[in-house]
């Protein structure tokens, strides 16, 4: 009776053993149209040209998926407030925000 026992539970792993699945290769991703372009940026010197060639590198990572789109979108609302502090002609306090904001986001 032991002997039978052993058998069932011998088959019974085995038979659980040959239902674990087996890992599944992925098909490589295959770029359609080749790498996205470089975003272009903004020329010029101030507070608004550089807040804008930052906003363009923040769309552009966010496009790639190399940064997080809802990190994206609090970067970019950080850059907002930077925005407007430099159309309001607060060039030192726009300047202070935008380093803030890239600090804060790993950027330089």
């Amino acid at each position: 009776m032991a002997a039978s026992r052993l058998c069932l539970v011998l088959v019974s792993v085995a038979a659980l053993g040959a239902c674990q699945s087996q890992p599944k290769v992925r098909e490589p991703i295959v770029p359609v149209g080749g790498p996205p372009a470089p975003p272009v940026l903004p020329a010029g010197t101030g507070c608004g040209p550089e807040i804008a060639r930052t906003r363009a590198i923040v769309a552009s990572d966010v496009a790639t998926e190399n940064l997080n789109k809802a990190v994206g979108d609090r970067f970019d609302a950080d850059l907002a407030r930077a925005a407007d502090a430099c159309s309001a002609g607060r060039e030192g306090e726009a300047r202070g925000l935008l380093a803030a904001a890239k600090s804060r986001y790993g950027y330089r």
